[in-house]
């Protein structure tokens, strides 16, 4: 039956319920008023009737309208008979009434008078009595009829109620189940509702769904089983060592690159918690501690493994795999990708340039020298007195090769740091003697622009943990700086002052400053300004940030363009 009809059936037969019952209890409702509307209407007339003409029967010997009020009620008793043998009493009423009138005195008539109206009232008071039985009657067989047709219209109201909701309910309540089932890709879940109502039918379309889903997840299955292993062997013939864990930090696939370098067997990686794997394995646990530490992480620093017989470096690359799933919004984590990079070429070429920058800047220092001594014989009077075009001559020659041996030195700089040759002696530095020897190096280039230093050294900070004679080399080279892009007639601050336990040093100027996009660069090597017509090779910053940073330092840079830049470095304090 069809779920339509059903609801028709059930709240048809509901609304026939209520019908009946109303109708049965209108119309008994109506016969029990007709048969009381009878009993006041005919017989509690009488009666009354009847009363009044006894009291008028009391007062004919003493009040003249009596016989007038007598004559009154008993033409409307007349007129209201209704019961068997209240006629013929009535008659005998109105005959005793006549004789009285014409013998008022006459105590036998008023005596049979009373005789014939309570009579009367007899016949009334038993017809009352017998209409009141026949409307309790009334009343009982009503109560019983609407008893019996209400306990019938409840016992089906009643079936209908625990049926026809569970009828439609539970269809829908299996269906949704099934559903939640094929939601969770279990494609095999079928419903079967029998009959041939619309369920029947919507099972038939979800059943069919079904099976197509099975079908399309069978052959998609296979499909990304085929994926699968392409992906598989791709990762396993990566030259890049590669590990990826899940959220949880198991390890779900590791290639061979990565099994070599840490010695182990793929059965004893993959599955594992990698923290697990990396209490007995050191190379796992220094390729995991970012993981374990993020907060003390330095993606930057290479790492040097053994792997080929040799030493190697790798780069290691860390990247989160973050998911949208279907039909949310916000993205979710589901685990990590670790990549080691081989760059061991770079750093071996790396090595050979650092060490051909070095040999050949030492190489050059010597003809340098050389020409350095052949200018100032030049420049000599006792060998002879040049013209003045010669003078220019030299001039010119002896400013070029100050440049080329600031060029040389700052190559061998950079050479020494790069190789790790470079020798620093970090101890108790005067921050005095730091800043004097690089006020001292600058002071004539200052004079020439009208620039004036203004130095300023906290008081009570005396002495910092450095290289004192590298770290009078930066704060020089951030003098230079600022005195050769600041204006004529300028100023200058150079201030030290202890920040957190570490001793700062700031170099602000009022120059033209960086703009915003070249900020981030200004520290790489042999990066110039584009535009900048200043004199430099590029280098100067760059070998500072490496000396700062070898002592433990670090060294930054702000700029507003247009209004000057700040130049700090940090080193600790003893």
């Amino acid at each position: 039956m069809k779920i339509k009809t059903k609801l028709n059936i059930g709240v048809g037969l509901l609304f026939v319920m209520i019908v009946v019952l109303s109708v049965l209890s209108v119309w008994n409702i109506t016969k029990l008023k007709k048969d009381t509307n009878n009993i006041l209407v005919a017989n509690y007339n009488t009666l009354e009737y009847s009363r009044n003409m006894l009291l008028a029967l009391e007062e004919i010997n003493s009040d003249p309208l009596a016989f007038e009020v007598f004559e009154k009620h008993l033409e409307k008793q007349k007129k209201n008979v209704t019961e068997p043998g209240e006629k013929e009493t009535t008659d005998k009423i109105i005959t005793h009434f006549s004789s009285l009138k014409n013998n008022p005195e006459n105590i036998s008539l008023q005596s049979s008078i009373r005789k014939d109206l309570t009579e009367l009232m007899q016949l009334n008071m038993s017809a009352i009595q017998h209409k009141s039985g026949v409307a309790d009657d009334t009343a009982q067989n009503a109560i019983t009829v609407i008893s019996v047709v209400g306990m019938i219209c409840f016992l089906l109201a009643f079936i209908l109620l625990v049926n026809l909701p569970s009828n439609i309910a539970d269809p829908v309540r299996q269906l949704t189940a099934s559903i939640r089932q094929i939601a969770n890709q279990n494609y095999k879940e079928r419903v079967h509702f029998e009959g041939s109502s619309e369920f029947s039918e919507l099972a038939s379309s979800f059943n069919t769904m079904a099976e197509k889903l099975q079908e399309y997840s069978e052959s998609r299955l296979d499909k990304i089983l085929k994926g699968k292993k392409r992906i598989e062997t791709l990762i396993d013939n990566m030259q890049d060592p590669v590990i990826g864990i899940d959220e949880n930090k198991r390890v779900l696939f590791v290639n061979n690159e990565a099994l070599s370098i840490t010695g182990l067997q793929k059965e004893n990686f993959v599955g594992q918690l990698i923290q697990d794997v990396a209490v007995n394995n050191d190379l796992v646990r220094n390729i995991i501690k970012d993981l374990m530490y993020p907060y003390q992480s330095n993606d930057l620093d290479s790492m040097k493994i053994y792997a080929n017989g040799k030493e190697s470096y790798f780069e290691k690359n860390i990247i989160d795999i973050n998911i949208v799933p279907t039909g949310e919004q916000d993205s979710q984590f589901i685990g990590q990708v670790i990549m080691l990079h081989n760059i061991t070429p770079f750093k071996e070429l790396d090595l050979a340039k650092t060490n051909f920058i070095g040999t050949v800047s030492h190489e050059f220092k010597t003809p340098i020298s050389s020409i350095k001594m052949g200018l100032q014989l030049l420049e000599n009077e006792k060998i002879g007195s040049l013209n003045e075009d010669q003078k220019n001559l030299v001039n010119g020659i002896n400013e070029d090769t100050n440049r080329l041996l600031k060029i040389t030195g700052e190559l061998l700089n950079i050479a020494q740091v790069e190789s790790g040759s470079m020798k620093l002696n970090i101890g108790a530095a005067k921050i005095s003697d730091i800043v004097k020897y690089a006020a001292e190096a600058n002071k004539a280039a200052a004079e020439q622009k009208n620039i004036a230093l203004e130095i300023i050294i906290e008081d009570g900070l005396e002495l910092v943990k450095a290289d004192s004679e590298k770290t009078a080399w930066v704060l020089n080279n951030l003098i230079s700086n600022a005195i050769r892009y600041s204006y004529q007639n300028a100023e200058i601050f150079v201030k030290v002052q202890e920040v957190n336990d570490s001793v700062v040093f700031s170099v602000k100027d009022t120059g033209q400053g960086i703009e915003p996009k070249y900020v981030n660069r200004v520290f790489d090597r042999y990066f110039r300004i584009p535009g900048s017509k200043k004199e430099g090779t590029g280098l100067g910053l760059s070998i500072s940030k490496e000396l700062i940073e070898s002592q433990g330092g670090n060294i930054e840079v702000e700029s507003e363009y247009g209004a000057g830049s700040t130049f700090r470095f940090t080193l600790g304090k003893m």
